[in-house]
């Protein structure tokens, strides 16, 4: 055994242990707000977090060296699995202090929560599968028909989109394809939340007059300033400028802040402000087109944008949205008081309270989201989406498969169900082929409980596809686990040279 010392593992793991009942013990007020069937699951999360505030990548080669768990694959059980090992390890531990939290007892749980969250599956090992609708859906019912017959659980209706009478008559033909094809379809509706997209203020041409076409872009360069302002008083001709659209994001802005657009594809730093002007250098163009267009999304991962996550639109869809929808996606969600608030406005509306979807898409979502989850523990029923394409931008999309990885383990912990969103197959979804990257980031996609495909030409095709690969990756691993599964290679090769007396 390398000489390893049992005795001293025993004792780090029981400093672990004992720093998860304190951390436990500091946030017991957080756990007493939290919905009764939560309990368990706020613990659990408390848990996790105390251990994953160590380094325990020694701890962990030791233990793997020894022939125990190394602890990585145990998220929703965590203190419970910790347990177990000291057991072998030869520690007898009291009834009474045995972890309730097991991986039986958290299995059952989260499939519990699952089932009440996305509905019945055709297939059970298999994540469920979010469409989004297009306007189109509103007058084609064998559409709707066909998606439920290809696998769709939950139907997607933007709210950003179309405008009630569209959403009736989606509503219409999704019950009517449900009764025709014996099978349930959830809804989901999400609120648009705030929208920071560019608004072309001045061109910065000199000429007075110009085609429609000019009017909706400006040519840009790298090392270029542009001005973000609501207005274009006190600029030169030649300047050009932008609004955010959105009140309050010019005045959040400080010097050195990034600011990024059109999904990322053009970056700017903030270089001066100056009476709700604020001067950017363009320091990236990740296009051959280097153009700054209307209607783009702005993003400012480093600034603390006063503006709210629930906008007056959004409250206004409230009750249509708690009339007829099954679950409500949250957007622009970056603390725990912007749950707060939602409820707050839900509850004055009724006692049919859809289940709420929190969409983590901004870096400060991320960096709140135990205290964001936590929140969501004062409901029965919620659930996590990780809107990839925003996140990716403000993050960076280097660092998107660390996080989105990191999201994924915490909400384990917290028995939490998972939506995987954005740009799934999107090649396959839009021109009909997929490709070779987008094949293995859908089979990664097995570790969420659900998954959103966005809208395009192709959807029942990325459907079919979508399940076919789930079916392959859902057999060789289990979230992070993997299982064993007879391998085809291996037993053509022991078939091939295996003794014919054996």
């Amino acid at each position: 055994m390398s000489g390893i010392n049992l005795n001293v593992l025993n004792q780090q793991l029981a400093k672990l242990e004992s720093l998860m009942l304190t951390i436990e013990k500091e946030n017991k007020n957080k756990i007493q707000h939290v919905h009764n069937t939560q309990i368990i699951s706020a613990k659990n999360l408390l848990h996790y977090l105390a251990l994953r505030s160590q380094d325990i990548r020694e701890i962990q080669n030791e233990l793997h060296e020894v022939g125990l768990s190394s602890l990585a694959s145990a998220e929703s059980h965590i203190r419970s699995q910790l347990q177990a090992i000291r057991q072998r390890l030869g520690t007898k531990i009291n009834e009474k202090n045995i972890e309730k939290c097991t991986f039986e007892s958290s299995g059952a749980l989260r499939e519990e929560k699952n089932r009440f969250l996305f509905g019945p599956k055709d297939i059970d090992a298999l994540p469920s599968i979010m469409v989004t609708f297009d306007s189109s859906f509103a007058d084609s019912y064998t559409t709707i028909k066909n998606l439920l017959l290809n696998g769709m659980n939950i139907a997607r209706i933007n709210c950003a989109h179309d405008d009630e009478t569209i959403w009736i008559k989606m509503l219409d033909n999704i019950k009517k394809a449900c009764q025709k094809t014996e099978k349930t379809c959830k809804v989901y509706m999400d609120l648009a939340g705030p929208k920071i997209r560019t608004k072309i203020i001045q061109t910065g041409h000199k000429k007075d007059k110009l085609k429609n076409n000019e009017k909706d872009k400006v040519n840009i360069e790298e090392g270029q300033i542009i001005w973000l302002a609501y207005n274009k008083e006190g600029f030169n001709k030649k300047d050009i400028v932008i609004s955010p659209e959105e009140e309050n994001v010019i005045s959040s802005l400080k010097k050195g802040d990034r600011v990024y657009i059109d999904d990322g594809i053009i970056k700017g730093e903030v270089i001066n402000i100056n009476n709700n002007k604020v001067e950017v250098k363009i320091t990236r163009i990740s296009s051959e087109k280097k153009s700054i267009k209307n209607q783009k999304g702005m993003n400012f991962p480093d600034s603390d944008l006063n503006i709210p996550s629930l906008t007056s639109y959004d409250i206004a869809c409230l009750p249509f949205i708690c009339n007829h929808a099954d679950l409500v996606g949250y957007s622009f969600v970056r603390k725990s008081s912007d749950l707060e608030l939602l409820k707050t406005k839900i509850a004055e509306i009724g006692d049919k309270i859809p289940a709420l979807i929190i969409k983590i898409e901004t870096s400060e979502s991320v960096r709140n989201l135990p205290d964001i989850l936590l929140e969501g523990m004062k409901n029965e029923h919620f659930g996590v989406m990780i809107a990839r394409g925003d996140l990716a931008v403000e993050i960076g999309f280097e660092r998107m498969g660390e996080i989105q990885e990191e999201i994924l383990w915490i909400c384990e912990a917290a028995h939490v169900p998972v939506i995987w969103a954005t740009q799934v197959l999107e090649s396959l979804n839009k021109s009909g082929l997929a490709t070779r990257s987008e094949i293995t980031d859908a089979g990664h996609a097995a570790l969420a409980e659900c998954i959103m495909i966005n809208k395009g030409s192709h959807t029942i095709k990325v459907i079919q596809s979508l399940i076919n690969i789930l079916k392959r990756s859902t057999q060789h691993r289990f979230k992070k686990r993997f299982i064993f599964r007879p391998l085809n290679i291996a037993k053509d090769f022991i078939a091939g040279n295996i003794p014919h007396e054996i």
